[in-house]
């Protein structure tokens, strides 16, 4: 067994910012595992820009190796190539590499492994197994890490911001796309994007439309799909991507008995990133995917120092359950705490012009606030100034919209 004081499980945005910020800080040892080959996580395979600042604009590669050089520059050793597998302990991970298996031990834990878009297979999508079937993840490094050719005619199931990249992603490869399907009422997105999109390369939304079969052998022909008034149709097409419907990477924390919220089904934590396990935190896309890299490393340097308050006073306290009515979908963090300060995210599953939220906790207001809207697979925000009104005593906070 060896020792380290902070590992850090996962080399994307949020775990290597939490360990930059750990090893300038004199917290100790600290180091990063990673099962792929380079540090960086999903920033790696995006090609576009949107990523650093808007003084500092950069590419997803771009920004993924600033972050890891920044993470090596301060004193982080990052290890790439090595799964954790399973804990041997409290604070100890067992894990396999290039030299072996291993077990380390640490004074704290980061679990910053992320979230993955659910497949074909996953969303019980019939027909039979034909290649040119991906999902955006599975595109990208397929066209911008290996330089893999696609298809010519590709069918992009979802209408959200991660779909408009999947797209971008398609034209970069020199394939059209025949289709964007989703079975809401219109685009997730920002109305310029979609309108910038649909102008520009002149695919259509089909809306209300759900994709019920992949059709061909060995390779994809086309794929039928359902309109909401029972109309059926088959796009020809040798691609099919399917975007969005994530679910976090979090195995690993339930096979350490971590307690997950329904809502997210990441680990369930409170504002300070705090888990059900002393000394094990939480941090990025595994406890609401999907957020912009910026979101993520920011949450890691927080994390960051709720790691080096752990280290110094071993204080633990994860707070009480903060949940969601419908059509709310999930709320991070999912418990709260009198000192919480930083801000709520949460998605819905409907369409809300200026909705207001309300925060209850036994019957009680401890808050309410109006927001411009609420759109299905974007992100919400709810200040956090009402915590230090909550009874740590009491039951749970519930948070509903009207």
């Amino acid at each position: 067994m060896r020792k380290v004081d902070v590992l850090v499980v996962g080399a994307g945005p949020a775990g290597l910012a939490a360990a930059a910020r750990l090893a300038a800080s004199g917290a100790g040892t600290v180091e990063v595992l990673d099962r792929e080959q380079q540090a960086g996580g999903v920033p790696r395979h995006c090609a576009h820009g949107g990523f650093g600042t808007w003084l500092h604009p950069l590419t997803g590669p771009a920004h993924a190796r600033l972050l890891a050089d920044a993470a090596v520059r301060t004193g982080a050793a990052v290890r790439t190539g090595v799964t954790a597998l399973d804990w041997a302990g409290a604070l100890a991970l067992t894990t396999v590499g290039p030299q072996g298996p291993e077990t380390i031990a640490a004074r704290a834990i980061v679990l910053a492994t992320g979230a993955r878009e659910r497949p074909r297979a996953a969303r019980l999508v019939p027909g039979t197994r034909p290649a040119g079937v991906y999902t955006t993840g599975e595109l990208q490094q397929s066209v911008h890490l290996h330089g893999q050719r696609i298809g010519s005619r590709a069918v992009i199931v979802g209408a959200e911001d991660v779909s408009y990249s999947a797209a971008e992603t398609v034209r970069t490869a020199g394939a059209d796309v025949v289709a964007m399907v989703t079975d809401q009422p219109r685009a997730q997105t920002t109305p310029a994007r979609a309108q910038q999109t649909r102008l520009r390369h002149g695919i259509p939304l089909l809306t209300h439309t759900t994709v019920t079969e992949l059709l061909g052998h060995g390779r994809l022909t086309g794929v039928r799909v359902h309109h909401r008034d029972g109309r059926t149709a088959t796009l020809l097409c040798d691609t099919v991507v399917f975007t969005g419907d994530f679910v976090p990477d979090h195995e690993l924390a339930r096979r350490g008995g971590l307690l997950l919220d329904p809502g997210t089904r990441g680990p369930a934590v409170d504002g300070a990133l705090r888990t059900s396990r002393p000394g094990v935190f939480a941090v990025g896309s595994m406890l609401h995917a999907v957020e912009s890299a910026a979101t993520a490393a920011s949450e890691g340097a927080r994390a960051a120092a709720a790691v080096r308050e752990w280290l110094t006073q071993a204080d633990w306290a994860t707070g009480i359950p903060l949940t969601v009515a419908p059509p709310l979908r999930w709320i991070a963090p999912n418990r709260v705490t009198p000192g919480d300060r930083h801000p709520y995210v949460l998605r819905t599953t409907a369409f809300l012009t200026r909705p207001v939220l309300y925060v209850v906790q036994d019957g009680r207001l401890l808050h309410r606030e109006r927001v411009a809207s609420a759109v299905p697979n974007r992100t919400l925000r709810l200040s956090a100034g009402w915590t230090s009104r909550i009874d740590p005593k009491g039951g749970p906070v519930r948070v509903s919209v009207r």
